[in-house]
This record gives structure tokens, sequence and C-alpha cells, in this order.
């Protein structure tokens, strides 16, 4: 990236501010870089790509383009504003937290769904960095910046986070995820009657080529434009066309478990980015419609909490492991599935 900043006229290097930043893949074919922007920048569109290209905010190697431009393979992309990016601009709001557990050196928070971790595109505020910034002053940043992040869980997933709260916490426990010796286990409810009574996923996990709010599995050839993952699976429940499942993660990739479920053929319950908020097992009676939409309304989001979480404590070197009730809304739709199955004759 150094490389670049110094083919900027010097002036600019003082007052623009790096917002995206992009190396274009071997195997990409010839593509304007406007479209191919609008595959990578959640919630941009074409035209605001366009006018930040009209405003010379598009670099490539180094020189500013025009929207019509066409990415080759090794461009190096960089999207530059005479303003920070937002999520940068960090404000510290009184938001109650759930504090699982919490000593000099870490703690353990249970996150609500619909809670963002960290400030992005369109959520700027109501995150857990903001509510972390306003209770505590000097929280160690993490590799991208995040202050007292360890690893995250996705927006509209609930459960168990570590944050650090000291250098030496942030170091000690990014090592155990990297190393895969962090303990975490997640529940969800899948669509379909998984066969296996338990197993394992392997599926390199990557940016979806099509749709740009997704994440897929690439193997074979294509292995490479993905990173390893593998989740392992052990059904806890059978509801029909339904199934509660146990995944507990060896990789942390974006999406993970919403990714490689899909990739087996059991899409979690009411996932909207992924196809899971239609009905994909059961019947076509008006009835049955009606009971899925109900158990869509009480669980308005992906069924999946990340229950068990277990590390090495940085200071002590004991090792800790949190647990965490299965929240109300997943509790409810599971209740609703019991119900169900009780009075239908499901093979």
């Amino acid at each position: 990236m150094e490389d670049y900043i110094e083919n900027l006229p010097e002036e600019e290097n003082d007052d623009l501010y790096e917002h995206h930043y992009f190396t274009v893949d071997k195997g990409q074919s010839p593509l304007r870089i406007d479209k191919y922007l609008m595959n990578r920048i959640e919630n941009a569109t074409r035209n605001k790509i366009q006018d930040g290209a009209k405003n010379g905010s598009i670099f490539v190697n180094g020189t500013p383009v025009k929207s019509n431009y066409k990415v080759k393979p090794f461009d190096v992309i960089r999207v530059l504003f005479s303003h920070p990016p937002y999520e940068n601009l960090l404000v510290g709001e009184n938001i109650p937290l759930d504090v699982v557990y919490e000593d000099e050196t870490l703690l353990v928070v249970n996150k609500p769904a619909g809670m963002v971790v960290h400030p992005g595109h369109g959520n700027y505020s109501g995150t857990l960095i903001n509510a972390l910034i306003y209770r505590f002053d000097n929280l160690p940043n993490n590799s991208s910046d995040r202050p007292g992040l360890v690893h995250r869980i996705d927006k509209d997933t609930s459960g168990l986070l570590v944050i650090a709260k000291t250098e030496q916490a942030m170091a000690h426990l990014s090592l155990q995820f990297a190393e895969k010796t962090s303990e975490r286990e997640y529940v969800a409810i899948v669509w379909g009657n998984i066969e296996e009574e338990e197993g394992t996923v392997e599926g390199n996990i990557g940016r979806h080529p099509k749709n740009r709010l997704q994440n897929t599995v690439f193997f074979g050839d294509e292995a490479e434009k993905g990173k390893p993952a593998i989740t392992h699976y052990k059904v806890l429940e059978r509801l029909g066309y339904v199934t509660l499942v146990s995944c507990k993660l060896e990789t942390g990739r974006t999406h993970q478990i919403r990714v490689h479920m899909k990739h087996i053929g059991h899409t979690l319950f009411n996932d909207e980015r992924y196809g899971g908020e239609k009905i994909l097992k059961g019947t076509t009676f008006t009835k049955y419609k009606q009971f899925v939409e109900n158990c869509f309304k009480v669980l308005p989001r992906q069924a999946l909490h990340a229950k068990t979480l277990g590390f090495t404590h940085p200071k002590t070197g004991k090792f800790m492991q949190f647990n965490t009730e299965i929240p109300d809304d997943m509790q409810q739709c599971i209740t609703k599935w019991r119900t169900y199955i009780k009075h239908q004759d499901i093979e």
C-alpha cells in the first residue's frame, strides 16, 4: 500500500483518508471499475461510485481514474476521501451491556441479536464498540484498529464475545483464536432433517462472485479464492422439517456457519441473506405456511447463538469456559416446532 502513497501529490498525502483498498485477483477479466467496486463495497450504489471517480477519489496504482476504467489483474485500487471513514470516528455511547464476566484484563459479554459489533457502512452508532469506549478508557486496538475486539459475531447473531482490556490480553487472546486453541460452540436451527448425527464441513470460504453481500465455499481449482474453514456439527434435536444443531468452529471466517450449513443443504432458519427466510422444507398446506410465518415473527433473524466460549486466561494461564442460555426468541421458535411435530406425521 505504501508504494502507492508515494505516487500521490505531496499535499494530498496529508488531506486524504483511505476508505477502501483492494488488490485485483490474478484471474480477473477486464471489468469497469464502477461495476467492480459495486460488488465489493457494501451499501455502495453505482451513482455514488461514479461521483467518487468524477471527484478524483478513486485511484488505481496511484493514479486517479474515471468510472469507465477497466480493472486488470493485480491492480491496486484505493478509494480516498478528504474525511476519515465514519467508522473511525468513534463516539462513546451509554448502552447497557450484559457482562457475563469481568476482571482487570478482559471481559466477556453476551451480545443481543440486532447489535452491530463495530461501526461500519450504515451502522455508525449503537454498536458494541460505542458501548465499550463509553465504559473504558484506552482499550487496546486489534490489527484492524478496533478497540478491545478479539473476534466478532454478526449483527443478528446473539451470544458470547471476549473483549481485551490490555495490550497483553489482546495479543494473547488473538493468538489463541489464530492458533485455534479457543473454544467456540454455536447453536443453530437449520432447514431440513440432517441425516448424520454429526459431521464436519471443510471448505474454503470467500466472497461470492455474484452476490456481494454473501460468502460462499470454493473448492477444487477455485479453492484459492477462499480461506480454509472447518465447522464441526452435531444434531441436538430433530424437529421435523428443521434440525437443532451444535456447531463448533475450528476457524473463524465471516458467516462461516451460515455458509457451511447452506453448502451442505441446510440453510439457517430465517437467514434472509442466504435464502433461509423462504420455506425450504415441508408441505404446501396453507396451515403449514402460516405456522412457519408465525415462527419467523417470533424469531425475526437467523437462528444462530454463540452459546459457549472457552479460552486460556492471558494472566492466570487458567482455562475458562462460559455458557449462556439459548435466547428467548430462539427458544420460542424451538417450542413452536416441538408442538407442531407432536401433531403431525412427519417422516
